[in-house]
């Protein structure tokens, strides 16, 4: 019988008692590390690696598009930015394109943090001064 890893354990908790603007987060998160990876994997041509990881940082970019509120306002904006930062993401597969890879992570981490502000500002909004991510 094999004991719990409680790294795992940890991460399993963290993701089920997040709220939605946090997985938002999460997800940009991981999409950086997936790219983070798909460029070292190019830098070391291990071809199987990068795509793995691209693919990977795609499936989080698909999975922001299918869940977006398309009732909100800013959501008219978001869907071409995730569906160019898909097809780019492709690109950069086929390609083996680092500087693809670089552009596209520039954008994430502009969404990325641009949604870490809107939680704490909704956090302050909702406890004080006190929320912080």
């Amino acid at each position: 019988m094999s004991l719990p890893n409680p790294y795992q354990s940890y991460q399993n908790n963290s993701v089920q008692t997040a709220s939605p603007g946090e997985l938002t987060l999460m997800l940009y998160n991981g999409c950086l590390k997936f790219i983070q990876l798909s460029k070292q994997a190019i830098q070391h041509k291990n071809i199987q690696e990068k795509n793995t990881n691209c693919l990977k940082a795609q499936k989080i970019i698909q999975e922001l598009m299918v869940t977006l509120n398309m009732d909100a306002s800013v959501s008219g904006t978001l869907l071409p930015m995730y569906d160019y930062l898909n097809r780019r993401l492709i690109e950069a597969n086929i390609q083996s394109n680092v500087e693809i890879l670089d552009e596209v992570e520039g954008l994430v981490k502009e969404l990325r943090d641009t949604w870490k502000e809107v939680i704490q500002i909704n956090r302050r909004q909702q406890y004080g001064q006190g929320g912080r991510v």
